[in-house]
């Protein structure tokens, strides 16, 4: 569907109609393509991928220094002038 921007500010809801009835849109200004607008697709679950898989998942599991995460979270989150 082709509409230049003063159909796009009186006809909004026809516009809408279209996107939503998975219609690409051209805004155009005084004839000249400016813009398309083209309606959302949700990601599908093979590109979101598994978080667990993650390679950053995981990552401290080996470091000795933080058995209690809770404890190391707390240290990192605290106030640079709390110790004084």
């Amino acid at each position: 569907m082709n509409a230049s921007l003063v159909d796009l500010r009186r006809q909004t809801r026809k516009i809408t109609e279209a996107i939503e009835q998975r219609q690409e849109v051209t805004l155009s200004k005084r004839g000249k393509r400016i813009a398309t607008i083209v309606p959302y697709q949700q990601p599908t679950s093979e590109k979101l991928g598994v978080v667990a898989e993650h390679p950053a998942v995981g990552m401290w599991a080996d470091h000795g220094k933080t058995k209690d995460v809770a404890a190391t979270v707390r240290k990192l989150r605290r106030g640079r002038f709390d110790d004084l």
